[in-house]
């Protein structure tokens, strides 16, 4: 049985929990695989999936929250750890990722080991966010490389995180928050959400890049003009 967060936070040894955020436009096999490693990796008792409900820094997607955060539901199922997160939604304005972390900071404690889960185009990105260095008053942040980008070495990031760099998980959960920690999955999987997106608005087969849970919920739903999807379980067309 999953302990509950009063169990966790009652713990000798401090607990450890990370925020994987995002549009999740839709969830693919690429978000949900990284949450299971880093789980593995970080010994995560607890990966909150964080649909952004008005993401401040790009378009707004053209799926609701409501749907995205179902897509979510459908594509964790019953893996142990992962957790749909309906917080944001229940937020007035733009989804700071601050409030979030601040949120899950107050549920967790102090003493919480709480990471917040980075993609290596969102981190580039960090300077721009709304109140950057505060983020490290709340929690670590995890930088996971994608097969298909490189590192950054713009000057307003390394100000940013600068002395904040550690190398190993063991540096990095020796406090509760405040540091930078790179990692390279072994699986890191190099799926496209655009990609997903423009081969269901035409037709074309997504097997293998959704989970089954999550293809059936957008055809049975029409999402991403999928009125023309093949139904799930017939021959792939693409």
């Amino acid at each position: 049985m999953a302990m509950s967060v009063t169990e966790m936070s009652e713990r000798e040894q401090p607990v450890r929990v990370a925020m994987l955020g995002g549009t999740f436009d839709p969830v693919h096999l690429g978000h949900l695989r990284a949450a299971v490693e880093l789980g593995e990796l970080l010994a995560l008792e607890r990966i909150h999936l964080i649909p952004s409900h008005l993401p401040p820094h790009r378009e707004a997607p053209g799926v609701d929250s409501e749907d995205r955060l179902a897509m979510v539901s459908a594509g964790i199922g019953e893996t142990p750890g992962l957790m749909a997160d309906d917080r944001e939604m229940r937020r007035d304005g733009p989804s700071w990722s601050l409030q979030t972390l601040q949120s899950l900071r107050h549920e967790y404690g102090e003493q919480a080991r709480l990471i917040m889960v980075l993609g290596l185009d969102a981190f580039r990105l960090l300077p721009e966010w709304h109140r950057p260095q505060d983020l490290f008053d709340q929690a670590h942040i995890v930088v996971i490389g994608r097969p298909d980008h490189h590192w950054s070495n713009e000057a307003s990031l390394k100000a940013l995180i600068s002395s904040r760099e550690v190398d190993d998980i063991e540096s990095l959960m020796a406090h509760s928050r405040g540091s930078v920690l790179y990692l390279e999955l072994p699986t890191a999987m190099a799926i496209s959400a655009t990609e997903i997106r423009r081969r269901l608005a035409i037709g074309a087969s997504v097997r293998y890049l959704l989970p089954e849970g999550v293809e059936r919920y957008i055809r049975e739903h029409g999402l991403y003009g999928c009125d023309i999807c093949p139904a799930y379980g017939s021959a792939p067309n693409g």
